[in-house]
């Protein structure tokens, strides 16, 4: 027999995954939370202690969800000692506070560096997703092998909705690195694997992505809004960039004309808008007009605007080039494994498995909406995880239409298409619970 969290992920798979009605979904929804947090309380010595002080034992309302949610920051509340100290030990105990397994047996002999710890972790069945934001400070996400594989089989369905992108069908085109503990790369190997041709995928940027650059990088950027940076400091970051932007370009050009070649047989691109803008640039270049890919090809383009100058009608430039094409949109995070199709109607769809949660600013208080559009902080509980508490409150102010259909037929709610954040770059966001949750973290390493 079948269990409802089993049943409501499932359903991504079949052609209505998107065609149920909040009537018929919640209530499993809330079925499926509770027997995860039944299974999950005593394995996350976080999500037990969380579960303890709040009084929460058992999941029968949306409300009784909000005080079990982990602030997203929650996930590099680390000591950055640690990394600095090769104290891969400590790391291992930090994580295992947020796993669902216990990690600190793991042999960390030969570790030198972050990458080498998330490579040794992947070697002992713990897939960690990095993501640095804009503090310099790393995010690690811990998940296991059979999340990873859920996540796959959902990005495989949810992309390109409500249509299927044919298997193996498409020259593929990927703007970024194929390798490394991120989840944008996740994305690339799910086109090569499963959408490319045999032999037809081809990536721009050939190394690795490795953490420890990553976080240089963004470090040296905080170091110059603080004001700490030395001129030593700013001349060689300043020449790395110069050679490396050298690189890029002479690369993005080869990549480009590849692209170009193919163009009247079905591709898959994806990119960042300002990548897609010097693929157009190098087209106008060679003499090739607006509109003339072939209809089956897939288009996607998204972020990488904060700090780029783009003109005001980037994405109008990037349709009009591409012409009559295929060009799904989805919203997604890293701490998120089902992500969100956009319709028609420019809207986001909630998949069966993953509960939306609307909180008011600081994070604290269910917004009870039922119809309407209400804005405020989002929250969910992704069902998918059982390798960490899918259980994240984010930093994204989004706009929800709780209203019974959406503008393109199909149930709702939906999430508008003008998700901002609260914070931006280089600003703290104050999430209610944080340091609350820090604390459980630092209790539960002893």
């Amino acid at each position: 027999m079948t269990d409802t969290r089993t049943e409501l992920l499932n359903l991504i798979v079949t052609d209505h995954a998107f065609d149920h009605h909040r009537d018929e979904i919640e209530p499993m929804q809330l079925e499926a939370a509770n027997a995860l947090f039944a299974d999950l309380r005593n394995r996350i010595p976080v999500l037990e202690r969380r579960a303890t002080e709040t009084g929460i034992n058992k999941i029968t309302s949306f409300d009784d969800i909000v005080p079990l949610l982990f602030a997203h920051t929650v996930y590099k509340s680390y000591p950055e000692t640690f990394i600095a100290k090769k104290r891969w030990d400590r790391m291992l105990a930090w994580l295992s506070t947020l796993s669902a397994d216990d990690l600190t047996n793991i042999d960390m002999s030969g570790v030198e560096t972050a990458d080498d710890w998330l490579n040794r972790l992947k070697e002992n069945g713990c897939t960690v997703l990095a993501t640095s934001g804009s503090s310099g400070k790393c995010s690690f996400l811990p998940a296991s092998s059979a999340d990873k594989e859920l996540k796959v089989r959902h990005f495989r369905h949810a992309v390109g909705w409500p249509d299927e992108i044919a298997e193996n069908q498409y020259e593929a085109f990927w703007t970024g690195p194929i390798e490394g503990p991120n989840s944008a790369i996740e994305s690339g190997q799910i086109m090569r694997d499963h959408w490319a041709k045999p032999g037809g995928f081809h990536n721009l940027i050939k190394t690795p992505l490795k953490i420890t650059d990553v976080s240089a990088g963004a470090a040296f950027m905080k170091s110059m809004r603080d004001g700490t940076a030395t001129p030593a400091d700013i001349e060689a970051f300043e020449k790395r960039s110069k050679e490396t932007a050298g690189r890029m370009k002479a690369d993005l050009t080869g990549f480009t004309d590849e692209l170009l070649a193919h163009r009247h047989e079905p591709v898959m691109v994806s990119g960042l808008w300002a990548q897609h803008l010097q693929i157009i640039e190098r087209a106008y270049e060679l003499g090739i007009p607006d509109g003339d890919f072939h209809p089956r090809s897939v288009v996607q383009a998204g972020g990488g605007i904060k700090g780029v100058a783009l003109p005001d009608d980037y994405k109008e430039r990037v349709s009009r080039f591409y012409g009559d094409v295929k060009r799904p949109g989805a919203y997604g995070m890293t701490e998120l494994a089902q992500v969100m199709p956009r319709c028609s109607a420019l809207r986001y769809h909630r998949p069966p498995g993953l509960i939306w949660l609307l909180l008011d600013q600081p994070g604290e208080k269910l917004i009870n909406a039922r119809e309407g559009v209400v804005e405020g902080r989002f929250a969910f509980l992704d069902l998918l995880y059982t390798g960490r508490w899918g259980g994240v409150i984010t930093g994204d102010k989004v706009a929800i239409d709780w209203s019974e259909t959406c503008p393109c037929g199909r149930p709702g709610p939906t999430i508008l298409d003008s998700i901002t954040r609260f914070a931006q770059g280089g600003e703290d966001d104050h999430i209610g619970c944080a340091g609350t949750i820090d604390g459980y973290v630092r209790g539960a390493m002893g």
